[in-house]
């Protein structure tokens, strides 16, 4: 064995000691929003903070940097893989070193706190419960920045964490074309004067009968129960202990049929991309999505590209009327058109795909605001309320339905939203590249076949995992930059379809 197959050996041992503490921790989270006693909160939150500071301090010891830089020393003798992976080490590692031990852990901890007392915020429709916490969580994401290289825009720091190399200015353009194309689509939906009636997914559907349903479809996708779970929580999500281990978590209202169903279409679809990582590149740090937005593209494109097309519908309408009797009366026409249903709404998870997208601007407009201390946070809740009505139309009755519907606050994630957002726009000129390639595709979504959308994301996406940046990934796959272009064609498209504007 050579020294550097010795080395490569002793690195892919270190990164398994990193990689045990993250997915312990990972798996301490998922109990604490499904099952965890509420007496437990402040023993959790440290045990988060302790299993987040180890795998921390792993990533930035002297032990870290020194097998690095033998890598570097030695890049000629590496294949492609060993070197992305050489590089992409160097440069989480300059990005974590700057971190003090105890703001690791302060941060972590202010977090793991902060979710319980937003989960308890949100149901009791009371923003004073969490804005303390929100606070300090805000003051401490504006510290992390400050040990980082100055950027033109503070706020860059938070979307580099993201998605690199994405900017405010590179962003502001996007999501201008993107909102621009979207309000024209709106106003001649509502020039159109069609109305759509989805008054029947508000009847009565027990959870039981729906977690039955989206178990189904989640098989028909390709998630593999034997490497993963569905669980309940306050906000879906994906969480994951490897690709063995991917758990998925839905929330169901009885009056709501639809939301459910796609909150786990949506999370099967990061699901699915992390179980289709390959094992080859466990021991590299790159067994790991390209970007949170490649990583949103998946669960867009199963949620809504595949899980709202009119071939998909056409084989839930079927299903669904053999189950659910509250269908008993609806056409398969009517139903189709209802997923679809354009109405801008108060929750971004519910939104439709149209709106969708203004939901996320809103939240980055804010996010911009408070980082850059254009406002605070005991102005949110009016500046989330003007938003809304300025962009959507509405404004929010409640705090719940309001500034206290998402998350991520809550964890930090800071520069995490416009993700949702670009996902769209990967996924489209995705489905671009998809459409060319196996051009009967729908044929086979309309029988509730997704074999073929798997193997073709698995191929082209999931199986690349961090071996790319994003923009790379996307060239590579489609021959193009990103760009906001296909998405709009498609929602376009579609929605002419459904409103004859």
């Amino acid at each position: 064995m050579s020294i550097v197959e010795e080395k490569l050996k002793e690195l892919e041992e270190y990164l398994k000691v990193i990689e045990h503490y993250n997915q312990a921790s990972a798996l301490v989270y998922w109990d604490m929003t499904t099952g965890m006693p509420e007496k437990a909160l402040d023993d959790r939150a440290e045990t988060m903070s302790f299993l987040g500071l180890q795998a921390h301090n792993l990533s930035v010891a002297p032990k870290m940097d020194e097998l690095i830089k033998f890598f570097e020393s030695h890049v000629e003798e590496l294949d492609d893989v060993h070197k992305r992976m050489t590089s992409e080490l160097r440069k989480a590692y300059d990005k974590n070193k700057v971190y003090p031990e105890e703001f690791i852990k302060e941060i972590s901890l202010a977090c793991s706190k902060g979710e319980a007392a937003w989960e308890k915020a949100k149901n009791a429709n009371d923003f004073e419960i969490f804005r303390p916490h929100l606070q300090k969580i805000v003051d401490l994401t504006k510290k992390s920045i400050t040990f980082k290289p100055a950027k033109k825009n503070i706020y860059d720091s938070l979307l580099d964490d993201y998605e690199p190399g994405l900017t405010v200015e590179k962003l502001d353009k996007v999501f201008g074309d993107l909102r621009n194309g979207i309000v024209e689509i709106l106003n001649k939906i509502k020039a159109a004067g069609v109305e759509v009636d989805n008054s029947f997914f508000k009847k009565t559907f027990s959870k039981e009968s729906q977690q039955k349903f989206s178990i189904e479809v989640l098989n028909k996708m390709g998630f593999d129960f034997k490497a993963g779970r569905l669980d309940e929580s306050e906000h879906p999500y994906t969480t994951n202990m490897g690709n063995k281990d991917v758990r998925i978590t839905s929330h169901y209202y009885e009056n709501e049929f639809t939301f459910a169903l796609y909150s786990a279409i949506h999370e099967g679809g990061h699901a699915i991309y992390e179980q289709d990582i390959p094992d080859s590149l466990r021991g590299t740090g790159l067994n790991q999505a390209s970007s949170m937005a490649v990583h949103e593209s998946q669960s867009r494109f199963y949620e809504n590209i595949v899980g709202r097309s009119k071939a998909f519908c056409k084989y839930l309408y079927k299903s669904a009327k053999e189950q659910f009797p509250q269908f008993a009366d609806v056409d398969e026409e009517g139903f189709y058109k209802a997923i679809n249903k354009v109405e801008p709404s108060l929750i971004r998870t519910e939104a439709d795909e149209l709106t969708y997208s203004l939901h996320v601007i809103i939240r980055y407009e804010i996010e911009k605001l408070l980082i850059n201390d254009k406002i605070t946070v005991d102005e949110l809740p009016r500046v989330w309320n003007e938003k809304y009505k300025e962009y959507l139309g509405i404004e929010p009755p409640t705090d719940t339905e309001g500034v206290l519907q998402d998350v991520h606050w809550a964890g930090g994630s800071f520069g995490y939203f416009p993700s949702y957002a670009l996902g769209n726009l990967y996924g489209a000129q995705m489905l671009n590249k998809m459409l060319k390639d196996v051009p009967n595709i729908y044929d086979e979504i309309a029988e509730g076949n997704l074999d073929s959308v798997h193997k073709w994301l698995r191929t082209n996406v999931h199986e690349c995992a961090s071996l790319y940046d994003p923009s790379d990934l996307i060239k590579r796959i489609t021959g193009e930059e990103l760009n906001a272009k296909y998405f709009l064609e498609y929602l376009d498209k579609k929605f002419k379809d459904i409103y004859n504007y």
